[in-house]
């Protein structure tokens, strides 16, 4: 599992027009919005394409942003990844999306999270870009929208939508065929398993897709072990202890891998009990406790790669003093010189003891849950594109110092997933407390990728 750079937010002073916070627009009310278009790359070819926009409101009524969508219009079936290069509303709270088109055409959806703008206000400068994701240059003269300016103008063939309905611009082609991610019954496969096991040996585990670790290498303390001997299963709880004497040789670290990579588009969910202090053993340690999926990484910067997270830091670590829960959505990341292409949420609180942990990954939208709250809302680039592994482990970051033994303990009481299928977090659980009323330990009919 790769690393993580702490992330530094750039807070920017917005201007006193732009109210954040959910307003609600009156019916009826008078609002007009107008785009201005520039690009900061005006060549006719071109290895990224740079729109930069203004959104202004000549209405009399505030607008909240996140009932904003605003569509570039591309030709051609091209994959291309987005990001947001500067932003006066700050680019945290800017999303960006391809949505193919009937025939050879997309476009690019930009929206926003949070936000709203005032009448007589505008934005600032969203200044955006895309880029192929193989990072070959392109042609862009060609795009419906496009335009050499370089001065901000008004700017008619990028069209902006207000609550679904179209507030400015003239749009180009035909809207795609509406596709249904189905919301109740009717997953294409479903994974659960309660854990019941007699130990890491056990045949069964391999037999149901399961792999305990025992090669070397990352993440954590380099020279450190991935022993089977540090997973367990008493009770019917995946038991991951891993314990370190304050020195590489000496620490062993634990983790539970499916051995396929079929798993997608989906729900995903899990029992999952994280542990503030060790089982033995003086406490300090920097230990990651995570359920999470993930992708190989053929290459640095590899665009296929993918990688969503949950996890529990209880001692900090990565610059943070405390516990804190981390969900990371991966793009893409490089080991030498390390470059980290990610988006994360985080809460700095204890999170010791159990907990209902899912992940929706449908429509370009990746949703984190706990105990049914919505924890992260994720997307854009960062929504993963190939089959991922799930995966359990707990790891060391570093080493304190420390003398004696200590041993720490993460626990999973069960595992579910439902292909191609969007399930509510207490659907999950009920659904996983029909399964054991009904005696199953296991079931996997998800297809092999």
């Amino acid at each position: 599992m790769s690393r993580k750079v702490a992330q530094i937010a750039l807070s920017l002073a917005l201007p006193l027009v732009l109210l954040v916070g959910a307003l609600v627009t009156p019916a009826g009310a008078a609002q007009a919005v107008r785009l201005q278009y520039r690009t900061s790359a005006p060549g006719a070819t071109t290895a990224q394409a740079e729109p930069w926009f203004k959104l202004f409101n000549d209405g009399t009524t505030t607008i909240p942003l996140n009932q904003v969508v605003i569509r570039y219009y591309l030709t051609g079936t091209e994959t291309y990844r987005f990001a947001c290069s500067w932003a006066v509303v700050s680019c945290s709270t800017v999303t960006g999306r391809f949505v193919r088109q009937s025939g050879a055409d997309q476009y690019l959806e930009v929206g926003f999270t949070s936000g709203a703008l005032a009448p007589g206000a505008n934005t600032g400068d969203l200044q955006l870009r895309f880029y192929r994701a193989d990072w070959q240059s392109f042609t862009q003269s060609d795009d419906y929208s496009y335009g050499p300016g370089t001065a901000y103008a008004n700017w008619d063939k990028v069209t902006v939508h207000v609550n679904g309905a179209l507030a400015w611009g003239k749009p180009h082609g035909t809207e795609p065929t509406p596709t249904i991610t189905p919301t109740g019954p009717g997953s294409t496969g479903v994974l659960f398993d309660d854990f019941t096991y007699s130990g890491p040996s056990d045949p069964l585990l391999a037999q149901r897709g399961w792999t305990v670790r025992s090669n070397s290498g990352g993440p954590g303390v380099p020279g450190a072990t991935w022993s089977p001997s540090a997973v367990s299963f008493p009770g019917g709880l995946l038991t991951l202890d891993s314990t370190t004497n304050g020195t590489a040789s000496g620490t062993v670290q634990a983790e539970l891998s499916t051995a396929n990579r079929k798993f997608f588009e989906g729900t995903y969910g899990a029992r999952v009990r994280f542990t503030d202090a060790p089982t033995s053993g003086p406490d300090g340690e920097h230990v990651v406790q995570t359920f999470f999926t993930i992708t190989p990484l053929r290459f640095n910067l590899d665009p296929d790669y993918g990688e969503l997270d949950f996890e529990y830091l209880p001692n900090g670590g990565w610059g943070e003093p405390s516990n804190i829960l981390y969900t990371t959505s991966w793009e893409t990341y490089q080991g030498e010189p390390w470059q980290a292409v990610n988006t994360h949420t985080e809460e700095r609180a204890s999170f010791a003891g159990w907990h209902d942990l899912v992940i929706q990954v449908s429509g370009g939208r990746i949703r984190y849950y706990v105990d049914g709250r919505l924890f992260a809302d994720h997307g854009d680039i960062y929504y993963p594109e190939t089959p991922m592994w799930i995966m359990f482990n707990q790891w060391f970051i570093d080493l304190q110092a420390a003398t004696g033994t200590r041993t720490y303990r993460q626990q999973v009481d069960w595992l579910y997933y439902s292909k191609n299928e969007v399930v509510p977090p207490a659907d999950v659980v009920s659904r996983v407390g029909a399964l054991r009323a009904a005696g199953t330990a296991f079931r996997d009919t998800v297809p092999n990728s």
